[in-house]
């Protein structure tokens, strides 16, 4: 994992290196894009380790609470990030961003130096053979297999809300960049106070997550409708809140339905997931935003997240059942 880590400082080191170093924009273009390249494969690896090291960590009874807590932090990174970027940005300017980030990291890696984990002990294979093995223990069970369609089915919005929030922030609401910060930054609140809606215990949590993930589809296509600040706060803290909640019960499921033997391929699995669908929706809204707008491209993302949830109600009869 620290070599994964590595990784992330040297691309936030690239980063800073263009900026300082290379006059125009042109001229950045391929460390920007080797700078990608090695926070792609960072996270490649960051993302299932560290889950694959809670269930390790956390006693049994705790893997469901820990793996919301998990979520919490994560989802919090990613509200609070466009706030701390246009805080640094107006304070140091990119490069103030890039060290900044590089730093974190620093810390990051620092903080997992007392984390003590074991070897699995397993005979590795083939590549191609471990991915058959980890595809053939979801398909095997209708819970996991149905948790991780609803987890590709959520992260349907994450693509487009961060490419078209800060278009939505600059254009129709006319937002200046702390005021745009502030109001992708209030995400993160949401998001928090969504994840620690999932602790609670009397939640369904099959239902939630469906009910949750419908809601985060309305809220967000109803922002392609709004012309105010205060309307579009109000939908995007019921898209954070309904998606925080979602995607929190979301991953505690997949942990605790997840075999110990096959738990780093199965969450290896969702690490894919939560990259790629959100990468691939991500292009598909900036093509809609390009093509008919803002609004339009908003409404279009909201309505098939929708659409889809209520599809996934209609056959998901395992995620129904579940009650957590």
């Amino acid at each position: 994992m620290h070599a994964a880590q590595a990784s992330f400082f040297v691309a936030a080191l690239l980063l800073w290196w263009a900026d300082a170093a290379l006059p125009t924009p042109a001229q950045r273009v391929p460390a920007l894009l080797l700078a990608a390249l090695l926070a792609g494969v960072g996270w490649s690896f960051v993302a299932p380790a560290r889950m694959a090291a809670l269930g390790q960590v956390a006693r049994p009874e705790e893997i469901k609470p820990a793996s919301v807590l998990f979520n919490l932090l994560v989802m919090m990174g990613f509200g609070l990030g466009p706030l701390a970027i246009a805080l640094l940005r107006r304070a140091a300017g990119w490069p103030g961003v890039f060290l900044g980030a590089a730093a974190l990291f620093v810390l990051a890696s620092a903080a997992l130096l007392a984390v003590r984990t074991r070897a699995s002990g397993r005979v590795h294979g083939a590549l191609v053979a471990e991915v058959r093995e980890g595809l053939a223990a979801v398909a095997a069970r209708p819970l996991l297999r149905e948790l991780m369609l609803a987890a590709t089915t959520g992260y349907l919005a994450m693509g487009p809300m961060t490419v078209l929030l800060p278009k939505l922030a600059s254009t129709r609401l006319g937002l200046a960049e702390l005021q745009r910060g502030a109001f992708l930054g209030a995400l993160a609140l949401a998001l928090i106070a969504g994840g620690l809606l999932a602790l609670t215990r009397r939640a369904h949590h099959g239902r939630s997550i469906l009910v949750a993930t419908g809601v985060a589809g309305i809220a967000l296509a109803s922002l392609g409708l709004v012309g105010t600040a205060g309307a579009a706060l109000a939908l995007l803290a019921t898209v954070g809140m309904a998606g925080g909640l979602a995607l929190s019960l979301i991953v505690a499921g997949i942990q605790a339905q997840a075999p110990d033997a096959l738990r780093g391929r199965i969450v290896s699995l969702y690490t894919i997931v939560s990259q790629v669908v959100p990468a691939a929706s991500g292009v598909a809204a900036g093509a809609l935003v390009q093509a008919f707008g803002v609004g339009t491209a908003l409404l279009a993302c909201g309505a098939l997240l929708a659409a889809a949830t209520a599809a996934n109600a209609v056959w998901m009869r395992a995620l129904r059942m579940h009650r957590g």
